[in-house]
């Protein structure tokens, strides 16, 4: 069985896609959490990623890291993962691809924490440039394809890579705008994302570095979190 190594389900946007898709195509694996901050530091973590980062799939000792190499790890052995229709898989890939490299005033600007409800200080011009364009790829995406998910009637890799942004726009109160809201919602309401947001909640760890990334970007008005109890 694969074993797939995660950091904090409350902080980590990039365990989570490799998470949600897997259990929405039913793969099965053996979650193993390692949380950030503390003891744990990138050794800690070299013990099991050769990149000392999460998240990392581990197949009988054979290491891959990255979630983009996960995806593509499991689409060779698993059905589902890219659309079969060859356009629909072409955007797929290369809206996902952008989501990896991209959106760099979201992903700094709103750093995921579920369990938080943050009033942003200022909405700079690139996080709007960014909320444009996600709005754009998704309204795309489902104009396309015909819904309810980007590329199409299954949940595929692509809407694996853009499930931490329905978090951030939960989490900031962020409005995409159009079809864009209506989908972020359809995520949230994914019986893997409310599993993985209520053991976030659940989490008993309080980060401080990514707490001073998530305080530099705004308010919070309300903490949901067991930890901060």
């Amino acid at each position: 069985m694969y074993r797939l190594y995660i950091a904090n389900k409350n902080y980590s946007s990039w365990s989570l896609r490799p998470w949600v898709l897997m259990r929405m195509l039913d793969i099965p694996f053996e979650e193993c959490q390692v949380p950030f901050g503390g003891t744990v530091n990138w050794q800690a973590f070299r013990a099991f990623s050769p990149a000392g980062t999460v998240p990392c799939l581990d197949d009988g000792g054979l290491a891959v890291w990255d979630s983009m190499a996960i995806m593509e790890y499991l689409a060779e052995r698993h059905a589902g993962v890219w659309p079969a229709d060859t356009r629909a898989r072409a955007w797929a890939r290369s809206a996902a691809a952008e989501m990896h490299a991209g959106f760099t005033t979201l992903r700094s600007r709103c750093p995921m924490s579920c369990g938080v409800r943050v009033r942003l200080r200022d909405h700079p011009p690139a996080l709007a440039r960014d909320l444009n364009r996600l709005a754009e790829v998704w309204g795309e995406g489902l104009a396309r394809f015909g819904g309810p998910f980007l590329a199409g009637p299954a949940f595929t890799a692509v809407d694996a890579f853009f499930a931490p942004v329905a978090f951030r726009i939960q989490s900031y109160g962020l409005v995409p705008g159009g079809a864009a809201d209506d989908y972020a919602a359809r995520l949230l309401a994914l019986p893997a994302m409310r599993a993985w947001y209520d053991a976030g909640l659940a989490e008993p760890w309080i980060e401080p570095g990514h707490e001073a990334e998530m305080a530099a970007s705004g308010t919070v008005l309300q903490d949901l979190r067991a930890a901060a109890r």
